[in-house]
């Protein structure tokens, strides 16, 4: 029965009733009927003389085969009109071999192909199914995979979020411990090096197991960027058309299937009680460094309560937004030293980028300020204090008019640096080796 479509009837009539595809170099027989001529060669193949015609039997002569150059146009004509048809139907390929849409899925082949394709050799033994049909099955099996990816998704994103928070809440405990070690250790240091040594290696390892668990659960490439690449791959496949979605569909199934979820390093709980631990041992630190304290000579204390009378004493912290790039602070800002390396830091407003400088964080507007500064063995140093509004860019004058106030060595030399230079005769108390010269006038100003 003739089809509807008159675009499809009009295949119907341009196809070789042989090989069921449009005609190449069709001929006509004597009974009026048309043929590829490759194709009535192949039918006639071993006939010398009469042989008869594949659709209605009749007897005909070989050389009495016509060229129909009509027929040749018009199966043209209805290709043309076929890829139009075919690229009108949104969501529909094109076979390019046939120009027509790509309405069916060979299960075989893993491919969409036409009607065409469905009736020659290549296919006709093949599992064949409506293209919609396939896409619903696939589309429901992807959309499977997905649901268990998105559950193992929020698995490991809770699992991230727990484990860092315990991470962070396990590091900031370590940083208060050491900054406790540190600050306890700073008055004891000559007596204690070696237990602040051993007690801060402990701390560091600590510090570095759980980093290590850290950086090893969540590294970038972990395993919630693999699942993220593979979901938004998923997903992007099933916005696209039929005939798109369907290329390599398998490959991406087996993908998905393959994808396992590994179960991240947790903190151990041998680990969380090292930690734990460690701030009983801090706690009993402390109590004997107290009552160590207690029983320094009294005569220390009086020296001490000597050198402070009238002054007020500053506990300075250094501020390393200040801080020249080849100075290194300490972890807690309390010391600094000369690093033979530039250190890569912003180059911010406040930062000393030519003097090797480095504020404190403290200040003050009036009164007599005092303070204790433990110097190395370097063959130059300098201390004092700074205005507010000090240079902080290019070569600054270490000197009053520069808005400094400062004392320093030079070759064995200790110097005030007012305008001019004055040198400083010390005074050393022999009982502890303190310098404690009145450096500063009253600043109140």
């Amino acid at each position: 029965m003739a089809a509807e479509n008159p675009v499809e009837s009009l295949q119907e009539e341009a196809t070789c009733p042989v090989c069921l595809e449009y005609f190449t170099k069709p001929v006509t027989l004597e009974c009026g009927h048309n043929f590829c001529r490759a194709c009535i060669a192949q039918c006639w193949e071993g006939s010398d003389t009469a042989a008869s015609c594949p659709q209605c039997r009749e007897t005909v002569q070989q050389r009495n085969l016509r060229p129909n150059r009509q027929l040749a146009n018009v199966v043209e004509i209805a290709k043309r009109l076929s890829l139009q048809a075919a690229k009108g139907r949104e969501g529909e390929g094109v076979c390019e071999r046939h120009q027509e849409a790509l309405k069916l899925f060979c299960e075989e082949d893993q491919a969409p192909i036409c009607m065409i394709c469905r009736e020659s050799q290549a296919h006709r033994a093949h599992t064949v199914v409506p293209i919609e049909e396939a896409v619903q099955e696939y589309k429901e099996k992807i959309q499977a995979h997905l649901k268990t990816l998105r559950e193992e998704q929020k698995k490991l994103l809770g699992f991230k979020v727990s484990g860092a928070g315990k991470s962070r809440e396990h590091l900031r405990q370590i940083q208060t411990e050491r900054q406790k070690i540190v600050s306890e250790f700073q008055q004891l240091r000559q007596f204690l090096e070696e237990q602040e040594r051993l007690l801060l290696a402990q701390l560091e390892m600590l510090d570095k197991e759980i980093v290590r668990i850290q950086n090893e659960n969540f590294s970038e490439r972990s395993e919630i960027s693999r699942l993220n690449e593979l979901i938004s791959e998923l997903e992007g496949k099933c916005q696209k058309p039929a005939s798109e979605f369907l290329q390599d569909v398998r490959s991406t199934l087996s993908r998905c299937e393959k994808w396992k979820f590994q179960q991240a390093e947790e903190i151990s709980a041998e680990l969380e009680e090292r930690v734990r631990g460690f701030s009983q041992k801090t706690i009993v630190l402390m109590e004997a460094l107290r009552k160590f304290k207690d029983t320094l000579p009294s005569a220390l204390e009086g020296t001490r309560g000597k050198y402070l009378r009238g002054h007020r004493q500053a506990n300075v912290t250094l501020d390393p937004d200040t801080a020249h790039p080849n100075l290194v602070l300490s972890e807690d800002w309390k010391s600094v030293r000369w690093g033979d390396t530039r250190q890569h830091l912003p180059d911010n407003p406040e930062r000393f980028d030519t003097e090797p400088w480095v504020l404190g964080c403290e200040g003050f507007t009036s009164g007599r300020p005092c303070w204790e500064v433990e110097v190395g063995a370097g063959r130059y140093w300098a201390v004092g204090v700074a205005r507010e509004s000090v240079g902080r860019k290019g070569r600054i004058s270490l000197s009053p008019e520069g808005g400094i106030w400062a004392v320093e060595q030079w070759l064995g030399q200790f110097r005030a640096l007012s305008s001019p230079v004055t040198l400083l005769p010390l005074t050393i108390d022999r009982s502890d080796g303190r310098v404690s010269p009145d450096l500063f006038p009253d600043i109140s100003e």
